[in-house]
């Protein structure tokens, strides 16, 4: 299923470069508002790339000159073989120095335009909803802001210099051979659309397959991305000689592409080696008859052959230009889309959490509806509603799939309900700037998802401005302090990628120190302890008894006999509350949910 799943997302992007319209041409150009701020250098650049294709141009003029010399026709300022030979080599040291200097501030225009572009990318990918990263892949989002705009950044610091380069030597070229020869020029100009129609049909095809080989590589970089994460799933149900197959044959079928598309490249070659090749044989054929009789000087000859091999070699890189443009202008509009996503209404002028207006934490749920934008059909939650005042500690209980977590994403506007409202302290989710709402909640999550640098850094991620003081006593309290000092780096100790160098009580001791840090008035612990041994359970309750003290706690529990302290437990089955109350009031009814849930779990232990 992931295969299909991304074959049909890159089989989309395909789609997406082969439509470029005049409208799309408009939209992909929008991302050279980039170079707005840089735009002195960018035309500096753009003065230098004119003089180094002017002084190009020069050349063949250059070296007729010096056969005219040669063969003793002085019939213009040139008659000095020797002031020929170093006026062409000063023609050469000069286009070396412009070439330099054009690249030298196209790449500063480049190179800082990509970086703001990869940093809009960045943050307007933190500043997403949820959904939008539910219907994508990791894979493809990173290659938007990899792949996506490495071609956007070639486009800007070689393609468009390239295509421009290559224009002038065209334009300016074929004024230069019709002043030199009109009749020598037609009878060259002639063999050109034979040629170019062909190089067309060839671009055309040789850019299909080179996007069906990029395709076929992405589904390649995802399994590998796939199998490194689940790395563990994989030797635990021996599938690793099933992933190497299933990659052996991804690449199978990316390298029978590429070898396709080098076949193609390499016709292509030969047809523009045949065809550029013969053109100038028959050129200089037509241009010796013309010598001999006397319509044209042996110098302006050669330097028309020169000029037509320019013209020539312009016209079949201008295939291949013109293919990098249109990807180019695919990444772009794919980068402008993601630029133009719809953000989460947060807070950018809030930089502390201590800058966060604190909320009471009373908490109310009115009527809430909701199905998942993924599965719309499929209601989770039905006319739900309770309360949870400020303090109160609240568990929510109910066999898989009976919409417990659903009931915290809202309460974090992860999603936003179909019909009902939530509110704190009086005030609707959906009014509230988010900064303000996810600033005053603390999470500790079942499976805690530790950054890979080191212990200190992922306690202060609850709150980056605190003090080592505070981040000591945070540990303290979550009991993670004893464990940190017996690491010989202590707080400095790597944790490795996702904590795997702890162990699962270590982590979420790590994860509820965190939550301590932050210091929120609203607290959600997600089965916390579903996944822990006995003496790691221990050890991690106590720091939540710690942890939940003066805060509103919504606890999501598969172990009944952690929440046997609650002020209130719901149960949830099928999206709505079943049963309301104490876990005394709650056990005490021998048909309910809750007792059977008590009589299967002790059963079960």
């Amino acid at each position: 299923m992931a295969k299909r799943g991304f074959g049909q997302t890159g089989a989309q992007d395909g789609e997406e470069r082969k439509k470029i319209t005049k409208e799309s041409f408009q939209r992909g150009l929008r991302i050279f508002s980039y170079v707005v701020p840089y735009r002195f250098k960018f035309i500096v650049g753009l003065v230098f790339l004119v003089f180094s294709s002017l002084t190009v141009m020069a050349f063949p003029y250059l070296v007729g000159k010096l056969f005219d010399s040669a063969a003793g026709n002085n019939d213009s300022a040139f008659t000095d073989i020797n002031f020929i030979a170093l006026t062409l080599f000063g023609v050469i040291l000069l286009q070396g120095f412009f070439s330099f200097l054009r690249v030298y501030f196209f790449a500063q225009v480049s190179e800082n335009a990509v970086a703001d572009i990869r940093r809009d990318l960045y943050s307007k990918f933190m500043q997403l909803p949820i959904s939008f990263f539910e219907k994508r892949r990791v894979g493809e989002i990173t290659s938007r802001i990899t792949t996506d705009v490495a071609q956007v950044q070639d486009a800007m610091s070689i393609t468009l210099a390239e295509l421009f380069r290559q224009m002038t030597t065209l334009i300016v070229g074929i004024i230069i051979i019709m002043w030199t020869s009109m009749k020598l020029s037609l009878f060259m100009l002639a063999t050109f659309p034979v040629l170019i129609v062909l190089a067309m049909v060839f671009g055309r095809r040789i850019k299909t397959l080179s996007k069906r080989t990029q395709d076929e590589l992405a589904q390649t970089n995802v399994i590998v991305e796939e199998t490194l994460q689940a790395i563990n799933t994989v030797k635990a149900f021996t599938n690793e000689m099933f992933e190497v197959a299933r990659y052996r044959n991804t690449l199978n079928k990316a390298v029978k592409t590429a070898i396709k598309t080098a076949n193609y490249r390499g016709a292509f070659i030969s047809f523009v080696i045949i065809g550029l090749f013969g053109g100038i044989i028959l050129v200089i054929w037509y241009g010796a008859t013309l010598v001999a009789n006397g319509d044209i000087a042996e110098g302006d000859l050669v330097s028309f052959v020169l000029y037509t091999a320019f013209i020539g070699a312009s016209v079949g890189g201008l295939g291949e230009l013109y293919g990098k443009v249109q990807s180019a202008l695919g990444a772009t509009e794919r980068i402008l889309e993601i630029l133009q996503e719809q953000e989460e209404p947060t807070d950018k002028g809030i930089t502390a959490l201590s800058q966060v207006p604190r909320v009471q934490g009373n908490i109310s749920y009115r009527n809430v509806a909701f199905s998942y934008p993924t599965r719309p059909d499929l209601p989770v939650l039905k006319d739900l509603s309770f309360d949870a005042r400020a303090g109160e500690k609240v568990a929510v209980v109910g066999p898989s799939g009976a919409g417990k977590s659903t009931i915290v994403q809202l309460l974090m506007r992860f999603y936003d309900v179909e019909a009902g409202s939530i509110t704190v302290d009086g005030k609707d989710l959906r009014d509230m700037d988010l900064t303000t709402l996810r600033g005053n909640i603390g999470i500790v999550p079942q499976e805690v998802l530790l950054f890979g640098g080191t212990i200190r850094e992922n306690i202060a991620y609850g709150r980056p401005e605190a003090t080592e003081a505070e981040i000591i006593d945070a540990a303290r309290k979550a009991n993670a302090y004893n464990f940190i000092e017996s690491f010989p780096e202590g707080m400095e100790t790597l944790v490795g990628e996702r904590g795997i160098k702890l162990s699962g009580g270590q982590r979420q001791r790590v994860a509820i120190a965190r939550a301590i840090l932050k210091n929120p008035a609203i607290l959600i612990l997600d089965e916390a302890t579903s996944s822990l041994d006995s003496e790691s359970e221990h050890l991690v309750q106590q720091a939540m008894d710690e942890l939940m003290k003066g805060r509103t706690t919504i606890v999501i529990a598969h172990r009944l006999a952690t929440i046997r302290k609650v002020d209130k437990i719901l149960v949830i089955d099928g999206g709505e509350i079943v049963e309301e109350g104490s876990h005394d009031v709650l056990s005490a009814n021998e048909s309910g949910i809750y007792a059977n849930l008590l009589r299967l779990q002790f059963e079960l232990h």
